[in-house]
């Protein structure tokens, strides 16, 4: 069944909390993913006024939202959530600092490719097509990331 992990019944209580784990990393990645991604898409849109650019950063954001629905409940997720006791919360002095736009569309397309890269291997747990869907769509940034950096070039 599409969004859920297998757990095994003979298993103890801490492969629930292995669950609860796996939940809260999906929940983060969705989370980082669609900021990374808002934040390229808003460039592409306000800076380099490119509409191309813009529809396509616009479908992946649909195309995410779409697998997105395959994978646990967003109020499962939520449940699991504990941003105020998240002990990889604290930004590093690298974040604090970005030279130009340039800098700001390079740190959030690296966010949004990794962030897509741990929901492809995490998402193989419960549910393959959501996988390969992941996958897809991580290509897809590598394409619009070459296309993007050329006009901010330019």
């Amino acid at each position: 069944m599409p969004g859920s992990i297998k757990i095994n019944p003979a298993c103890p209580a801490p492969q629930k909390s292995t669950l609860c784990g796996v939940n809260r990393i999906i929940d983060a990645n969705i989370n980082r993913s669609k900021e990374g991604l808002r934040v390229c898409e808003e460039i592409a849109r306000f800076i380099l006024n490119n509409r191309s650019l813009t529809a396509e950063f616009k479908r992946i954001r649909h195309n995410i939202d779409a697998i997105i629905k395959r994978l646990p409940p967003s109020i499962l997720l939520l449940q699991e959530r504990d941003s105020l006791k998240d002990i990889g919360k604290k930004s590093s002095a690298n974040e604090l600092h970005r030279a130009d736009c340039r800098d700001i569309f390079c740190a959030n397309i690296q966010r949004l490719k990794e962030s897509i890269r741990v929901l492809e291997e995490f998402s193989k747990l419960s549910d393959k097509k959501a996988a390969l869907g992941f996958k897809e769509i991580r290509y897809k940034i590598y394409a619009i990331e070459k296309k993007s950096l050329k006009k901010i070039a330019s």
